[in-house]
């Protein structure tokens, strides 16, 4: 303990006084961090206890007894706020009362400093049988080591202990294997998570601790490339969120995460994030790799018996191999090299054997990729037709790409063929609405645009479009504007022809293009339509772009993608497409209405009442109902509408407003189409929402008041506050009207308190297109003056102030 005392200037007071002070300069100390400081507070630790031991056998003249520490402690792995696991192991002679005292004089003092305490009392004997019983009492003892006491009474049981484990595992290693499936379907993939569990998400601490034991059962070994290094790395982010936070928290929470950067000195929480992510993954792809090896094992285990009934003194047989493409084979259930493969000498080697794994379905052998990664030469630039064509099979191979391509990823191989990669690997998105990273968002849109590729004549080009859309998050500003000059040169590099790469830039500057058109502007205005054909050119670039914009949303995440954004997406798409063809209809001619949009709108015309449906959507996994409402024009119908649907609870999905004139009809009818799902509990009836929207256009229902005793008998709460609302003037949208985009937090009212802010601003609403995303909305708005005419920039940048105030 010399190294101990010299760094803490530790004395010898061995009370909890004294440790407690030493701990607290450890600590403290700005020069030790990382592997040394929790080795160092492992040590001095170990010096606390081994006093108190001493004085605890001393007073209560116990023999034969060691203490053990176990676990993560056993491991001299201390982090600021880790538990203390602790075994005091005896031989079984001394009696239950001295024992007992003994114990005491232990753990008291641990208690007494708050420190968390694991602990248990056990002869060899009975911790052998608790670990043949708790799986997690048998890895616990495999990282067991003395603290104080008869080294010897240890010695003995880590023995048996590893010898059983080893004799045992091929029961042991399932059920560890299922532990950690569990978990990780429990904590979620560490690499993806934006308030990630250091210890128990999928790639984490747990996992690499698993990873040892697989190792001392001397069944399979882990890749241990880069292995430690990442370990090392999850637990020093554990240590400065313990020193961050004052708690035994593993969660790397965001109101956290920037001083835990601070502390191990790095740039920002991004940069803190994608050091975790890429730890993460060499953890996670180490586990695959490593289990995968665990059922080779024992799968030829299970089967040698029989083989050997059936071979009788010929021995085991060579696995076949079955030739999957040129210089790729499958063995064992795995993609390996041929015998006569030489990456040396074929450059394509790399990608053809992804593409041939991928398109069987088969995980790739370690070693083959490892051997391309260290043997293989780069390919020319421009590619050749070959490699090209391969990686496009690659990405269309669906869900078995994804394995393929992080096996490819692990050992540099991606990088080295697409350098631009490097920017955006395990680079974390901000947005609660992705469910991944980068990286890992532009494979799973190549997975979801491989199902498309029938609907698009250029199936390569939207391959290559889904693989680089968002490329250009790994630099500053617009990552669309970046995304395709980066898309250009890259297409150029893997050989695609001049208007190819003029195409394929053009999809990635316009990926957002449509779904954000589709949502947020007003579609019968000429101008939208007119502005989405220039920028798109063509009607087969049209094509892809529509496939792209599906397959990005559907590998977003859940809130990204609906049957009813598809359907808006594909009206735009269709009137764009009879632009370009040149057919499109005479400007002012009015959109034709559904069939159930005319009833409805007939009959609020005859009864000059609102009228309104409601209607189950038909997809299996919709969320919510459609409602439409009819109400004959007249001001207040957006805040009396929202208003009513937030007194009942609905929250607004989606949302369409437009005004509809009638063929041979007189007035003008609103026509309100919405997604809305029930907060929670059942849908209204629609005879109860007509009556109070009747109420709430006569007067009669004051719904900002009922709305507003509501949220002070509820409020709600936030953890992080979100940003503030922001309401901006879109300029050269619309020749017809003004264009209002607002962005804010999701709440209960919120249309309904942007439509009073309209009618008290005196302007009429021609027409509105609602989005929510996860937390966030997003409305587009057109309004008029009552003549029908479009604002003035003065009057509508008053507007935009008075709109954001309502929101503030």
């Amino acid at each position: 303990m010399t190294s101990v005392e010299e760094n803490t200037d530790h004395t010898a007071d061995s009370g909890p006084s004294g440790y407690a002070a030493a701990r607290l300069r450890l600590l403290q100390e700005e020069s030790r961090s990382g592997p040394s400081r929790r080795s160092a507070l492992a040590g001095l630790t170990d010096e606390w206890l081994n006093a108190l031991f001493t004085t605890a056998v001393r007073e209560t003249g116990v023999r034969g007894a060691t203490l053990v520490a176990v676990g993560g402690y056993g491991r001299a792995e201390l982090s600021p706020r880790s538990d203390l696991d602790l075994v005091l192991l005896h031989d079984g002679k001394a009696e239950p009362q001295a024992l007992s005292a003994l114990a005491d004089r232990l753990w008291y003092p641990v208690w007494d400093l708050g420190l968390a305490l694991d602990h248990s009392v056990r002869t060899p004997g009975e911790a052998r049988r608790t670990a043949a019983e708790d799986l997690k009492a048998h890895l616990g003892l495999l990282d067991a080591r003395t603290v104080a006491g008869d080294a010897g009474l240890l010695a003995g049981l880590r023995t048996s202990v590893l010898a059983d484990w080893r004799n045992q595992a091929a029961k042991r290693l399932p059920e560890l294997h299922s532990l950690c499936r569990e978990r990780a379907e429990r904590a979620g993939e560490l690499r993806f998570l934006l308030e990630p569990d250091l210890k128990e998400a999928r790639g984490g601490l747990r996992d690499a601790t698993a990873l040892r034991a697989v190792a001392a059962s001397w069944l399979a070994d882990a890749p241990r490339e880069g292995l430690a290094e990442a370990r090392r790395r999850l637990l020093d982010a554990r240590d400065a969120l313990h020193l961050v936070t004052g708690r035994a928290t593993d969660r790397l929470s965001l109101q956290e995460q920037d001083q835990v950067a601070a502390r191990l000195g790095l740039l920002d929480a991004d940069a803190l994030l994608r050091e975790v992510y890429e730890a993460a993954r060499v953890v996670a792809y180490a586990g695959d790799v490593t289990w995968r090896e665990v059922g080779r094992v024992l799968r030829a285990r299970a089967a040698r018996p029989r083989l050997r009934g059936l071979l009788g003194s010929r021995g085991d047989r060579v696995p076949a191999r079955a030739p999957l493409a040129e210089g790729v084979v499958e063995s064992d259930g795995e993609a390996v090299l041929a015998l006569a493969a030489r990456p040396d000498r074929d450059p394509v080697l790399a990608l053809r054997f992804g593409a041939a794994a991928a398109q069987a379905g088969l995980p790739v052998s370690l070693h083959a990729v490892r051997r391309l990664a260290a043997q293989g030469k780069p390919l020319p630039v421009p590619w050749p037709a070959e490699a090209r064509e391969q990686l496009l099979t690659l990405l269309g191979a669906g869900e078995p790409t994804v394995a393929v391509w992080e096996a490819l990823e692990a050992e540099g191989l991606i990088t080295r063929l697409l350098p631009d990669w490097e920017r955006v690997r395990c680079r974390p998105q901000r947005n609660p609405v992705h469910t991944w990273t980068v990286d890992r968002h532009l494979i799973e849109t190549a997975v979801r645009a491989s199902a498309l590729t029938r609907r698009v004549g250029r199936p390569d080009l939207l391959l290559m479009a889904a693989l680089l859309h968002d490329i250009g998050k790994g630099w500053p500003g617009d990552h669309s504007v970046a995304g395709e000059t980066i898309a250009r040169d890259v297409a150029a590099r893997v050989g695609f022809d001049p208007h190819d790469v003029a195409v394929l830039g053009a999809l990635v500057r316009h990926h957002l293009l449509l779904i954000d058109t589709a949502t947020r502007r007003d579609l019968d205005d000429p101008a939208t339509v007119r502005a989405v054909a220039e920028a798109v050119g063509s009607v087969g670039t049209l094509e892809i772009l529509h496939a792209l914009t599906e397959a990005d949303a559907l590998a977003t995440g859940p809130a990204a993608w609906s049957a009813w954004r598809g359907s808006l997406v594909a009206d735009l798409v269709a009137r764009v497409a009879a632009v370009l063809r040149g057919t499109t209809p005479a400007a002012g001619e009015p959109e034709i209405p559904t069939t159930e949009q005319e009833r409805l709108a007939v009959e609020a015309l005859r009864t000059g009442e609102p009228v309104l449906a409601l209607q189950a959507r038909q997809e299996e996994d919709a969320v919510g109902v459609d409602l439409v409402v009819a109400v004959p024009d007249q001001p207040g119908v957006l805040p009396a509408v929202a208003g009513v649907l937030a007194l009942h609870r609905l929250t607004v999905r989606d949302a369409d407003l437009r005004s509809m004139e009638l063929p041979d009809r007189l007035g003008e009818v609103l026509v309100l189409s919405w997604r809305v799902a029930a907060e929670y509990g059942a849908l209204p009836q629609a005879a109860r929402l007509r009556t109070d929207l009747v109420r709430a256009l006569d007067g009669s229902l004051d719904v900002p008041a009922k709305l507003a005793d509501r949220e002070a008998a509820y409020p709600r709460r936030r953890g992080v506050v979100p940003p503030p609302p922001r309401v901006t003037v879109v300029p050269d949208v619309s020749a017809l009207a003004t264009v209002l985009e607002v962005r804010a937090p999701d709440a209960v009212g919120l249309l309904h308190r942007i439509g009073r802010a309209l009618e008290s601003g005196g302007v009429r609403v021609r027409s509105a297109h609602v989005s929510t995303l996860g937390a966030n909305a997003v409305d587009t708005l057109y309004v008029t003056t009552p003549e029908g005419k479009p604002l003035d920039p003065a009057d509508a940048t008053a507007l935009a102030g008075l709109v954001a105030a309502a929101l503030s």
